[in-house]
């Protein structure tokens, strides 16, 4: 199938030039923000403490993200955050660029930012099955992380260099203008809400049938809590200290190239996702997992430009395996009026213990030194991967393919 096929509709353009624009101003935030408060105090813990304010900002309201997403017109509410985070970084590339921010005003911008991002994400993964039809998903969701990696992989490296000689004020700034461009993207998408099953109800009656939707997959909720550790070991070893190894080894300029390695390795994997017909599409995407651990272990072990570049780019191939098998896994078994609000259950568990990660990594590093930390996190990550396949529901669901549309999808439910 011509994997160039979804372009054909136009709301999908849009979503995909506001998906695509966003990831390019995201690949300077994570490094200038990074860098930003290395700056500032030199401390791997108020790093920490930074990165987990959003994340646990966006954890508790993800939720609400979800009922939103489910009740309103996902597009305006994609404008909505995309305006409220552009306001948001505005505001720390100012306080960054005049020298007057503190660790307290940057948590508590990082909070805003997390609480934007958390209405932005749910809308955003439901909105895309609403774009094209059915028999085109799977290659508008490749295609879709395709230009969102390349974005990237274009990004990190000119997002290096760019701090290296400007300052990462100047970095969070772009992404702030970023925010402005997309928003503009999002108002132009047009698309029809799916139909509510039953009567329209209250917030919690609303949470209460996402959890019901939740809680009966058990290859969603296994996932779902094996990407809670996952995600723990890779953010705090990757965005907390895989900035304070690369200023100590490799440099700064250098570490936008490491993390642009990821994302060419994803380019690569999701046009080989395209022209895979898998079965056992959930399967072969959490075996996959087994190479989050690999960037870890390098920067652990041997943080060399030249290992740290192969083992990113390998977890890249590897993992969009899995984010594509995810996207399309969720799309096809998950009723369309529910499921903003079931990924919305999805991405809590899988976010829940990211700023545990995030804030602990760093005073866990304090004691058992870099080396021992990131170690011990990618031996995390091989563990949690094992849980997921131990799963008889992970390694026996079926995907449906194209030409086996007219049948009935059969899942395993409890």
């Amino acid at each position: 199938m011509n994997g160039l096929a979804p372009l054909r509709h136009v709301s999908y353009r849009f979503l995909l030039a506001g998906r695509t624009v966003n990831a390019l101003g995201n690949s300077f935030a994570p490094i200038a923000l990074a860098f930003a408060v290395l700056d500032l105090t030199g401390s791997a813990r108020d790093l920490g403490l930074v990165v987990g304010a959003r994340t646990l900002a966006n954890v508790l309201f993800l939720l609400f993200g979800g009922v939103l997403a489910d009740r309103l017109p996902r597009h305006l509410l994609m404008v909505g955050s995309n305006a409220a985070a552009a306001v948001t970084q505005a505001a720390v590339a100012v306080l960054v660029l005049t020298g007057t921010a503190t660790v307290p005003l940057l948590v508590a911008l990082s909070v805003v930012n997390g609480v934007a991002s958390a209405v932005a994400l749910p809308a955003s993964a439901a909105l895309l099955p609403l774009t094209v039809p059915e028999r085109v998903r799977l290659q508008a969701i490749a295609l879709s992380r395709i230009c969102l990696n390349s974005a990237m992989v274009l990004g990190a490296p000119i997002a290096g260099v760019t701090i290296a000689a400007l300052g990462p004020g100047v970095g969070i700034a772009v992404d702030a203008a970023t925010f402005v461009v997309a928003g503009l993207c999002f108002a132009l998408v047009r698309v029809t809400m799916p139909a509510r099953s039953g009567e329209r109800s209250h917030v919690l009656a609303d949470l209460r049938t996402g959890w019901v939707e939740f809680r009966s997959r058990t290859w969603l909720w296994v996932v779902v809590a094996g990407f809670s550790l996952l995600n723990a070991a890779w953010s705090g070893g990757l965005y907390v200290l895989g900035p304070v190894v690369a200023d100590q080894t490799i440099g700064r300029p250098a570490w936008g190239l490491v993390l642009a390695a990821e994302t060419a390795g994803m380019i690569l994997g999701g046009l080989l996702a395209i022209r895979l017909k898998l079965r056992r599409l959930l399967l072969v995407g959490v075996v996959s997992c087994f190479g989050m651990a690999l960037p870890l272990f390098v920067l652990g072990g041997y943080p060399q430009l030249w290992a740290l570049f192969l083992a990113m780019f390998v977890t890249g191939l590897t993992l969009e395996q899995f984010g594509i098998a995810w996207e399309t896994t969720m799309q096809e078994h998950v009723p369309a009026d529910r499921l903003a609000r079931v990924y919305s259950y999805d991405m809590v568990g899988s976010f829940a213990a990211i700023p545990l990660g995030q804030v602990a990594i760093g005073p866990i590093a304090e004691v058992t030194g870099l080396r021992a930390a990131l170690i011990g996190a990618g031996v995390v990550a091989v563990v949690a991967t094992l849980g997921m396949l131990a799963s008889r529901d992970v390694r026996t669901l079926r995907h449906r393919l194209p030409e086996d549309a007219s049948r009935p999808v059969t899942e395993s439910v409890p």
